[in-house]
């Protein structure tokens, strides 16, 4: 289950003390927009790492040898790649186009929602890699594994991880 897309993402702000920040809602609004430049800047290198890789691939002698099944993980993951640069793209392009319209809580609404979908595509991107290197490397089945082992931890990270200490801070509250 992936975060929703139309949450504030830092309405946790406004609970913990957004008194204490003392800005002005434009303030607030450059600074959350700031945040999500900061966060598609970590994951778009890994996104071009990646999509260098797949991108690579093709071209090395081995490519020729793979399976059927194997070329059709790559091109779907080549398609996933593609789609991730876009939509890390997307909230630069917005920005551009809407800036000085005084739309800056809509392009941080709107960027907010296309980095969690960057996120859960890339996601996607980082288990289908695994799977595709051990499935080349090893085995069909050691694929498999290490897809799953990898999109288990995904879940984690997703699922699990942003629920610790929940119950801590509802104490303390």
């Amino acid at each position: 289950m992936a975060p929703q897309a139309d949450r504030d993402p830092d309405d946790d702000d406004r609970s913990v003390g957004a008194e204490e920040r003392n800005e002005t809602e434009a303030e607030r609004q450059d600074r959350k927009f700031n945040d999500i430049l900061q966060e598609l800047r970590v994951v778009m290198t890994g996104t071009q790492l990646i999509t260098g890789f797949l991108l690579a691939v093709a071209f090395q002698p081995k490519f020729a040898d793979l399976q059927p099944h194997e070329v059709a993980l790559y091109l779907v993951l080549v398609v996933l790649a593609t789609t991730a640069t876009m939509l890390g793209l997307a909230p630069v392009i917005l920005h551009r186009q809407l800036s000085g319209k005084k739309q800056k809580d809509r392009v941080v609404r709107i960027a907010n929602a296309l980095l969690l979908a960057l996120l859960v595509v890339v996601s996607l991107v980082s288990a289908g890699v695994a799977m595709l290197i051990f499935d080349v490397t090893m085995s069909t089945e050691a694929g498999w594994i290490a897809g799953s082992v990898a999109l288990l931890l995904l879940l984690a990270f997703w699922i699990v991880v942003p629920r610790i200490g929940r119950h801590e801070r509802r104490r303390l509250e």
